[in-house]
């Protein structure tokens, strides 16, 4: 930095400093009533330790999602709303990682130390290529079981994941179904093509064959999936990944952007023809908002 360089950054510093000076004048002489803003500590991507996650560039993942240490994202794929991917990391006693308001304590074990051999890539999560996270859901991996077993989860292509499932130390094959609220434990492999009713419970080593559809708590099997309902586990996985682009695209815009939208839907009653496409949406205008036909909204900018 040169010498203006330097002078340009010590002014924007006394104003810098000048401002909060006043700001928190302000608020003192407002006293109990002054709104205190918080600094937010949330990342959408978090490494712990040198485990980072790698998400491809053409994935949708929400803001207020969570991908944390070894998770891998493939193109195409969506984590969406409220989501935890939390992928383990080896780490000695007494170190806590702590993710969103809760602690997790790390125990180690003798392979930790090098004895018993190497876990490699055993903690880590893979998603393949137009994979469907959705919102709240709760993958992770397992390090220790009652079979002693380190455990991936590793989910294929054009999956489905239900809102609110949590996957803990599983297999999910391309096309298959997770419903809402099922919960997979450790070791259990989903076929493909299979489906998991919402609310299951399905219990650790389970394997669900390709074509069935299991559902209860603990799960058993129920029936045959029909040839359209497998169609649908496909054509689920589509339909998720056009509205992840249109997700994508809308928290990609800046603030003025947003706003001025806002100000124009307000006055003209437009609506994205699109996004009311996308969800069969039909809109009547109130007469309010009807404009003359001599009236119409400003041009868009070339």
């Amino acid at each position: 930095m040169g010498t203006l360089g330097r002078a340009v950054y010590t002014v924007g510093f006394w104003i810098r400093e000048t401002g909060q000076a006043i700001d928190r004048l302000g608020s003192r002489l407002q006293g109990n009533y002054f709104f205190k803003e918080q600094l937010s500590r949330h990342r959408t991507l978090m490494n712990v330790f040198d485990k980072a996650p790698e998400v491809d560039k053409e994935a949708f993942v929400a803001p207020s999602a969570s991908i944390i240490g070894q998770v891998q994202v493939g193109r195409g794929s969506s984590i969406w709303y409220g989501c935890v991917l939390r992928g383990r990391v080896k780490c000695g006693i007494d170190e806590f990682v702590s993710v969103r308001c809760v602690v997790y304590v790390c125990v180690s074990s003798f392979a930790d130390f090098g004895v018993g051999g190497d876990e490699g890539d055993a903690n880590s999560i893979s998603i393949g290529s137009g994979t469907n996270i959705q919102d709240n859901s709760l993958v992770h991996v397992a390090k220790s079981n009652l079979d002693g077993k380190v455990l991936p989860t590793i989910i294929g292509d054009n999956v489905t994941v239900g809102h609110s499932a949590v996957l803990h130390g599983c297999t999910v094959e391309d096309e298959a179904f997770v419903g809402m609220a099922a919960t997979l434990l450790d070791g259990v492999y989903v076929e493909k093509h299979a489906m998991v009713a919402a609310g299951a419970l399905v219990r650790q080593n389970t394997r669900i064959p390709c074509g069935e559809v299991w559902g209860g708590n603990p799960a058993k099997f129920l029936r045959k999936l029909t040839e359209d309902e497998m169609a649908f586990i496909s054509q689920s996985a589509i339909n998720y990944a056009n509205l992840a682009q249109v997700h994508a695209a809308e928290n990609a815009k800046e603030l003025d952007s947003v706003e001025f939208e806002k100000v124009l839907r307000k006055k003209f009653g437009c609506r994205d023809e699109d996004y009311d496409t996308m969800f069969e949406v039909v809109r009547q205008t109130s007469p309010e908002a009807t404009l003359p036909d001599n009236v119409g909204p400003p041009p868009k900018a070339a």
